[in-house]
């Protein structure tokens, strides 16, 4: 463990640490990566001896946030914990797994060998030593969103002594599900946000269709390099299940056109919500987080053939309304951005990988004594609360909140509110 020197920053102490940890953990004499975490601490309590939370990014592939002070849910868990910002490996300010990195493999099978160790259960392993490195040996809380949360599912599955207490929000995933379960009912959430999106923003239809004509109609080149389609304009329907979304998106497309064409000002607003530059990781691993023994096989543009609502030539040749897809990955993506181009075999191998290990033991989350809780979200677009529930119920002792008054991203809209529930119903005091 290498630790920097610690700084102020709002009323809060941080200090960077730096952990070596095998890529391999079925070989840890093998090649050796960094795991990059912040720790942060209220600055009058720097000094004291306070229990560890440790925070799972959403994802995959995303950094842990970089705070501001004792911004949003982070004022909460400050008043209980030392808190460590996980950069999950591969990510972040850790060893990081990009077009850059990968490029030193001669062979896409060698990539795809590589980003095989970067799922959830090789998360948990990485943080048990960390946790060993920093507490002695004194099991910590977790709190996991979203992404973070199947890998706080996979914490009490594999390692449950490493676990004080967990608190799981937006992310209770079904524990046999496959990618074609979870896209199967992603899909109709998606069209059921954007019914609600037409519906706030009507003129957003006739908007959206001018759009897409003029993409149809033209070559459109983004900022960064990638072809502007129909089919990624579509994909900005990501941004529909946060609590602010929806706005976003009548915002980025209510005046797109400059002289005929698609304003410079548009294309900038879009790029960031259409490139995968900072996050490659969250596309090339995001069906194989769901994998567990067979090939996800690119699920979910099989499934998108399920559900014709997503077909844009009504909109294009007619009056019907453009719809927005979600958090889903194709690949085409794979053949039209620059960051991911390079990748696309290895992530074409990883869509046929049939051997993937389970990640989560239904039998040792049956008989879990670790105090849980759980938010999960009823109308949540990305983790189908029709998988989180039973999941629930199968984690014995797991206090579920189900509520409608938070989108996905509760955690980080409701500033700590979500967070001060599930630390009560863990502790019995709600």
């Amino acid at each position: 463990m290498q630790t920097m020197s610690s700084y102020l920053q709002r009323g809060t102490v941080l200090t960077d640490h730096t952990f070596s940890v095998p890529l391999d953990h079925d070989r840890p004499g093998g090649e050796q990566i960094e795991v990059f975490a912040r720790e942060v601490v209220a600055a009058g309590r720097a000094a004291g001896r306070l229990p560890w939370l440790v925070f799972l990014q959403g994802g995959p592939g995303f950094g842990a946030p970089r705070p501001h002070g004792a911004d949003n849910w982070l004022g909460r868990a400050l008043a209980d914990y030392r808190v460590l910002l996980l950069d999950q490996r591969g990510t972040g300010r850790s060893t990081p797994a990009s077009r850059q990195t990968l490029a030193r493999f001669g062979t896409a099978a060698e990539q795809a060998s590589y980003l095989a160790h970067f799922r959830a259960d090789a998360i948990v392993r990485d943080a048990e030593l960390i946790r060993e490195a920093l507490t002695g040996g004194e099991p910590w809380t977790v709190l996991g969103q979203s992404y973070g949360g199947f890998c706080t599912v996979t914490y009490l599955s594999l390692a449950p002594g490493g676990i004080r207490e967990a608190f799981i929000t937006g992310g209770l995933p079904g524990l046999d599900a496959t990618a074609d379960d979870v896209y199967r009912l992603t899909y109709g959430k998606v069209a059921a946000k954007n019914s609600e999106h037409y519906q706030r923003y009507p003129a957003d239809v006739e908007r959206a269709r001018q759009v897409a004509r003029h993409l149809r109609d033209n070559e459109v080149i983004l900022p960064g390099g990638a072809p502007l389609t129909v089919e990624s304009f579509q994909t900005l329907g990501r941004m529909l299940g946060a609590s602010t979304g929806s706005d976003g998106l009548h915002y980025l497309i209510e005046d797109p056109f400059a002289a005929g064409g698609l304003s410079d000002a548009f294309l900038h607003a879009v790029q960031p919500h259409l490139s995968f530059a900072t996050a490659p990781l969250y596309a090339v691993l995001h069906e194989p987080s769901y994998a567990q023994r067979a090939a996800t096989g690119w699920s979910a543009r099989r499934v998108r053939a399920e559900f014709a609502g997503f077909d844009p030539a009504p909109a294009l040749d007619g009056d019907a309304p453009l719809l927005f897809t979600g958090e889903m990955i194709y690949p085409w993506m794979f053949d039209i951005d620059p960051a991911l181009r390079p990748l696309r075999d290895a992530a074409g191998l990883l869509a046929e990988r049939d051997d993937w290990p389970a990640l989560y033991d239904a039998g040792r989350l049956a008989s879990n004594e670790v105090p849980a809780a759980a938010a999960v979200y009823f109308n949540d677009m990305y983790v189908p609360a029709e998988l989180s529930v039973p999941t629930s119920r199968a984690i014995r002792g797991l206090r579920a909140w189900v509520t409608s008054e938070y989108e996905h991203d509760g955690l980080r809209a409701s500033n700590g509110t979500v967070l001060g529930r599930l630390i009560a119903l863990a502790r019995g005091a709600a």
